[in-house]
């Protein structure tokens, strides 16, 4: 296969027809039968002036921020899941250990425990 090398000054050519609308990136690439699909856009990037296909987006006052408030806050409620984890893991690291101590099993507390009175304390106070 052919590699076909193109000179700088040719690629600037194609670039000032771009800019100045003498035709599209489409148009100027099928104009030299240029193979490459974006290969006319990529020069535009490369040596045009920035202007010819540049994204402007438009934003209201309160959406300039929105991206970065919202990775902001995914990375807040990822912190507190790992937190959330690491409290499941010592809880249960903790009633393993308690069980052990008292010799019985986890399964068996969990299941005298479970459905259980509520205690003094957690009852609710009459008003």
């Amino acid at each position: 296969m052919n590699m076909i090398r193109y000179s700088k000054g040719f690629k600037m050519q194609l670039v000032r027809e771009v800019e100045t609308g003498q035709g599209s990136a489409g148009a100027v690439q099928r104009k030299y039968n240029i193979k490459g699909t974006h290969t006319v856009m990529r020069w535009v990037r490369q040596y045009g002036s920035g202007r010819y296909g540049k994204v402007i987006r438009v934003e209201q006052a309160g959406e300039v921020n929105e991206g970065a408030r919202l990775r902001s806050q995914l990375r807040q409620a990822k912190e507190a899941l790992a937190d959330a984890y690491m409290e499941l893991a010592l809880e249960k690291a903790f009633l393993a250990v308690a069980c052990e101590e008292m010799d019985q099993s986890v399964e068996g507390f969990k299941k005298k425990h479970a459905g259980g009175r509520p205690t003094r304390r957690s009852r609710p106070t009459r008003s």
